[in-house]
């Protein structure tokens, strides 16, 4: 069945689902898998060491996919070096630009004159008119079910969606606790024109940085299974729950300040989990729809299950895209 809607003609792809820009994760085997199998997937700049890394990962997807690909800017606060990754992207003519965690003006600054598709996550209405005005081409609205950094106002997905389709123009993409079909079809039944999906493709074989540890957890954990950690420093994130993340809990009910914190919510930190597995050390990243993960397909696979799904819903109630 025909999935083309506004988000696959403006990416040039055939199904509108998005890798999300997962950090530490994102790198070629996994955004090309992704955009081979019909989708847009991504790699992470700001998880590379330098902008001569980014421009290898660039030429390395493009070893692997000749489809469109992202790559996914985490805005945060990299000064010049995130500008300086961010030519790198324009100079390569990356097709897509996505920017999560900050305040995307000065990326919007940099791409005029380019022809960069650029996407936006926002967790907000008002994030979501922001970008529409700055002149992004879609945005993609995470609720409160997601993974990583979220929104500060707990609104999940299911009201969230379709506040932000009657709040703008453009396409919306939707994103947090989607992880199969009945979930893109529930989005797009929502208004939204594609989905991102971040924990779900954690689980997949083409994900090959991610520890065997952290994959069979997000196996084992149930949509109860997670913690949403650093509220009290204004930035709420989802992570698996472990005795990291309890303590995490523990500092900012005690002190919570930034730098009582930075050590147990460091890059650092969840590099130990997610690369080494371990948890006494380090936290993992994961959305609520880990209730939903049962098994590591391979991208394709997970892709074929997601398009079957969604075409067995499609004829059940006779429903037209």
């Amino acid at each position: 069945m025909n999935y083309s809607t506004r988000v696959t003609d403006l990416l040039g792809i055939k199904y509108p689902i998005i890798q999300g820009g997962l950090a530490y994760l994102a790198y070629a085997d996994l955004a090309a898998a992704v955009s081979n199998a019909g989708g847009l997937g991504q790699i992470t700049a700001m998880s590379l060491d330098n902008p001569e890394s980014l421009r290898q990962e660039i030429h390395k997807v493009r070893t692997l996919t000749d489809q469109p690909f992202g790559v996914n800017f985490a805005i945060g606060n990299h000064g010049r070096a995130f500008l300086d990754m961010l030519q790198v992207a324009i100079d390569e003519k990356v097709p897509v630009i996505s920017m999560t965690g900050g305040n995307p003006a000065p990326i919007f600054e940099q791409l005029k004159g380019t022809a960069c598709k650029t996407l936006v996550l926002v967790a907000a209405v008002r994030q979501a008119q922001k970008a529409e005005a700055l002149g992004a081409d879609a945005v993609m609205v995470v609720g409160q079910e997601g993974g990583g950094h979220l929104g500060r106002d707990d609104v999940g997905t299911f009201v969230l969606i379709p506040r932000v389709v009657d709040a703008v123009k453009i396409p919306v993409i939707a994103s947090g606790g989607i992880g199969d079909g009945r979930g893109f079809m529930a989005a797009l039944a929502l208004g939204a024109e594609g989905i991102e999906m971040g924990t779900r493709f954690i689980a997949t074989k083409e994900c090959v940085h991610a520890s065997e540890a952290y994959k069979h957890h997000l196996l084992q954990a149930t949509e109860t299974d997670t913690t949403v950690i650093k509220r009290s420093i204004g930035a709420p994130a989802r992570a698996l729950t472990n005795a990291w993340t309890d303590t995490i809990l523990s500092i900012e009910e005690k002190t919570p300040s930034y730098e009582a914190l930075k050590t147990y919510i460091s890059g650092e930190a969840n590099k130990k989990y997610i690369y080494d597995g371990d948890a006494s050390n380090g936290f993992g990243w994961a959305g609520q729809v880990t209730g939903l993960i049962q098994d590591i397909p391979s991208v394709q696979e997970l892709f074929d299950r997601i398009i079957s799904q969604g075409d067995s819903i499609r004829m059940k109630w006779n429903v037209q895209i």
